[in-house]
């Protein structure tokens, strides 16, 4: 065989986050289960790998090192690496597309990762909220994954989303976060009920809400604001009796005493608790404040903020237990409340 020939199945992929050294050996992994490379085949030397994979000498041998621990390759001095082992289980293959890699999904990661165990490969993506890039790297995907886990959020441009995510086979999908209109066929879906748990939250925070008198939902050009959830928002006020609204820029909102604000992102809660600050007004006491997404930071600012956060380890868990039961379910997420200081 052709040495040139072996880098058509030995590759890296430099816009995927999994380390290059894991992505070397699960390459090397799946052309020996496929048969494409053969048991005893001499592999290509580390200069090799650093030349046509574009890769560090360091990372070449720690792949290297990597599979001779899994027993799957042996080395002799002066001659290279070659395959001893063929009769392999095929491990699973995960496909793992995220819009960002906030707190919350680092979570979600490792625990995701952690539940699945080491007979897993997963070519990790983040996408940054950029439906452009979501396209790029579904376009550019490789074949022979055993699943596709996808979190499908987008700042805009994202109205043909279900068209790129149906050309996916269903029984392999988990969608992430929420359901996709328009997506057909039965997959699976680990996904959060924002009519529900925005009201049962702030239902939860009612005797802290009861100073105040007006509840603002901050909803900037980067803020997730989904349908269902102005919708529990709208019907916890009117249920309570609470004047409403929807801001788009808190930089240009008026801040009056009785107001609780209600941040989607810590760019506008940074910019809130600054204009608050100019105003002479306590939080807590004069003004509220909840924060979408719990982060460290968040438990001392303040005296601590309060947050409602989508529960991103039951994520984690539930979408493992859909691929290592090999069973495609809808799991419906709790939330996560922290109540603090700032109201």
């Amino acid at each position: 065989m052709k040495q040139q020939n072996i880098f058509d199945y030995i590759n890296v992929d430099g816009f995927s986050l999994t380390p290059k050294y894991i992505q070397l050996a699960n390459s090397i992994q799946d052309a020996v289960i496929a048969g494409k490379i053969k048991k005893n085949w001499i592999l290509p030397s580390l200069h090799e790998l650093t030349y046509h994979l574009e890769i560090s000498k360091e990372t070449a041998d720690r792949g290297y090192k990597y599979l001779r621990d899994l027993g799957v390759l042996s080395s002799i001095p002066g001659k290279g690496h070659f395959v001893t082992a063929t009769n392999m289980a095929q491990p699973r293959k995960v496909f793992l597309m995220l819009d960002k890699l906030s707190a919350g999904k680092k979570l979600f990661y490792d625990t995701f990762t952690h539940a699945l165990g080491e007979n897993t490969s997963i070519d990790f993506y983040i996408y940054n909220d950029d439906f452009a890039l979501f396209k790029k790297l579904l376009d550019r995907r490789k074949d022979g994954y055993t699943h596709y886990v996808i979190s499908p959020n987008f700042v805009d441009g994202g109205n043909k989303a279900h068209e790129l995510i149906n050309g996916l086979p269903k029984e392999k999908l988990i969608l992430l976060d929420k359901a996709v209109n328009g997506v057909e066929g039965e997959f699976g879906g680990v996904f959060e009920n924002f009519k529900r748990n925005i009201y049962k939250a702030l239902e939860a925070l009612l005797a802290g809400l009861s100073k105040y008198h007006t509840l603002k939902v901050i909803s900037s050009e980067n803020a997730f604001l989904s349908p269902d959830m102005t919708w529990g928002f709208n019907l916890f006020c009117q249920q309570y009796a609470f004047d409403r609204s929807v801001i788009s820029s808190i930089a240009d909102d008026e801040i009056s005493k009785g107001d609780v604000f209600i941040c989607m992102n810590d760019d506008d809660l940074v910019t809130l608790i600054e204009k608050i600050n100019g105003l002479n007004l306590e939080v807590g006491k004069d003004v509220g404040i909840i924060s979408y997404n719990e982060t460290p930071l968040k438990r001392y600012i303040l005296n601590g903020v309060t947050t409602i956060s989508t529960d991103y380890e039951q994520m984690g868990l539930a979408a493992a237990r859909m691929i290592l039961n090999n069973q495609m379910d809808r799991v419906e997420l709790d939330y996560l409340l922290n109540s603090r200081n700032s109201l």
